[in-house]
């Protein structure tokens, strides 16, 4: 199982972003789906994650109404478009597979984003 992230860079405050997080040996569409991410600080939090059980889709507050996670099923790829980026957003962002949102098989790497003017 491979899952490699994609799509993180600079961007100033205000600013967009959309990773990627394309998937192999796994199909997305079978497991609830995540992005987390990993603060400088070491925060780590869920920042949005696809319940494949519940089918609903839930975002840290933090987040909501700026961040919208998606995924394309036929690229087996998944997707967290980031608007209004604010400096506390940066982080490296990664992809996750589980059962569950709290609970997770398969991760990737991560791609960093840095907010910055």
């Amino acid at each position: 199982v491979q899952l490699q992230a994609s799509g993180g860079g600079v961007v100033q405050p205000g600013g967009s972003l959309r990773l990627s997080c394309a998937a192999s040996g796994l199909l997305l569409d079978d497991y609830s789906v995540a992005w987390l991410r990993l603060a400088p600080g070491g925060r780590r939090e869920g920042v949005a994650c696809i319940n494949k059980r519940e089918e609903r889709t839930d975002y840290v507050a933090a987040v909501k109404g700026r961040f919208t996670i998606s995924k394309d099923s036929a690229k087996n790829i998944l997707y967290l478009q980031m608007n209004d980026l604010k400096p506390e957003d940066a982080a490296v962002y990664s992809c996750n597979v589980g059962t569950t949102c709290l609970s997770f098989n398969y991760w990737g790497q991560g791609t960093l984003v840095t907010v910055s003017s």
